[in-house]
């Protein structure tokens, strides 16, 4: 009997065979380990529990739908097929859907865009923009079907009749609606038509509303100059719309509450500001009163006001007499120092201590070296009182 002998390929194209063929599609708990992505786009980790392990890969094509990170240590919950790497004889479970272990993957998205966010500045209180008091004209970007858009309508309507709204419509679940979304956010702060933009839905799941947990919904709202209520689901429900938002509403019913006030609340604020403007006016009154009557007073008696202006004139001649003094004095004793010093470098200072200057005449010429001169020649010596001429007999070195 002749024994068939396979090469490694074929036995290792046979054990794909039937591993691929019986294992098409499993699902797997384990724990994430050894995680790395490389430049191609790929995830590859391993899957383990107390006592295996598997190899994994999570191809860039399947992570398109991916709501979350990856990390070490994450338990994970994977669906997806049995496949053995050639190259290595290596079987490993190629990884079409995963999700974290006792959290869907959403909420997991949820809290990691939130927290992330939240770092950035995007939900700090002190860039959020005041609702107007009164807007003339209300934006609102929801579906035109849904019973949201009924109920901000009845709402409005009732408290504000002749209120203009413009609605952008837009899909409020699905892969088109936050593009839309965004969209519409941006067609309002171009066409800069409305002091205020509501921006919602009705209730859902968590996967209904996941539209308003989108960054890029986060984003646009961050950036729109117009203030923003986000008015998403249920009183009990949060997107990430309605962190980066200037304001909350716990349904879209309270939304159009919050944008329009009341008949009966307007005549409260006006009634309060009345108020308060009547108490400004007295009290302007009465400091203009009061200064009426002080001036009142000194014109009544016109001589308090000259004793006023006299005592003045005294104390600024008296300031004026020690300020010349100051003056004078300090100018005299830069004067002596001056004159001092003049009387130092004056020459008939120096001939009164028994100097003399001879001069070569009949240039004048200073004389400082006898050998500048010669037998005959003619000199002039200036002494401290008069001046002697002579002539030269001999020269001595």
């Amino acid at each position: 009997m002749q024994t068939h002998i396979l090469t490694v390929t074929q036995l290792t194209r046979q054990i794909k065979n039937l591993l691929e063929g019986a294992f098409p599609d499993v699902w797997v708990e384990g724990e994430i380990s050894n995680l790395r992505a490389p430049q191609s786009g790929h995830t590859y980790f391993t899957l383990k529990d107390e006592e295996s392990q598997i190899r994994a890969v999570l191809f860039r094509s399947s992570q398109k739908n991916l709501k979350f990170t990856l990390q070490h240590g994450m338990q994970v919950i994977c669906r997806g097929r049995v496949s053995v790497y050639d190259p290595r004889g290596e079987y490993q479970i190629v990884i079409e859907y995963i999700e974290p272990k006792g959290v869907g993957a959403l909420q997991k998205a949820f809290e990691e865009l939130k927290e992330r966010l939240a770092k950035e500045g995007l939900f700090d209180l002190d860039r959020k923009k005041p609702l107007p008091l009164l807007p003339r004209r209300i934006g609102i970007v929801t579906s035109p079907t849904g019973a949201a858009i009924r109920d901000m309508l009845r709402v409005i309507r009732r408290r504000h009749p002749r209120m203009e709204i413009l609605i952008y419509p837009v899909p409020v679940q699905g892969a088109d609606a936050a593009p839309a979304i965004v969209e519409a956010i941006g067609y309002f702060n171009r066409e800069k038509k409305v002091d205020v933009m509501i921006i919602g839905r009705g209730g859902g799941s968590l996967e209904d509303l996941w539209a308003f947990n989108e960054e890029a919904v986060a984003r646009a709202i961050y950036a729109s100059n117009i203030p923003v209520i986000s008015a998403v689901g249920h009183e009990t429900d949060y997107a990430i719309s309605d962190f980066v938002a200037d304001l909350r509403a716990p349904t879209p019913s309270a939304a159009a509450e919050m944008v329009v006030q009341s008949e009966e609340s307007f005549r409260e604020h006006i009634g309060s500001l009345e108020i308060g403007l009547v108490r400004s006016m007295r009290r302007q009154i009465e400091v203009l009163r009061a200064s009426l009557h002080e001036k009142m007073r000194v014109l009544v008696d016109p001589r308090r006001r000259l004793e006023q202006n006299v005592q003045r004139v005294d104390e600024l001649v008296g300031r004026l007499a020690t300020g010349i003094g100051h003056h004078l004095r300090r100018d005299r004793a830069l004067l002596a120092s001056l004159a001092a010093g003049l009387d130092h470098l004056n020459p008939l200072g120096i001939l009164s201590r028994g100097y003399s200057i001879t001069k070569k005449l009949p240039a004048g010429a200073i004389l400082k070296d006898a050998s500048e001169t010669k037998p005959g020649d003619m000199l002039s010596t200036k002494l401290h009182k008069g001046e002697v001429v002579s002539r030269v007999e001999e020269t001595r070195e």
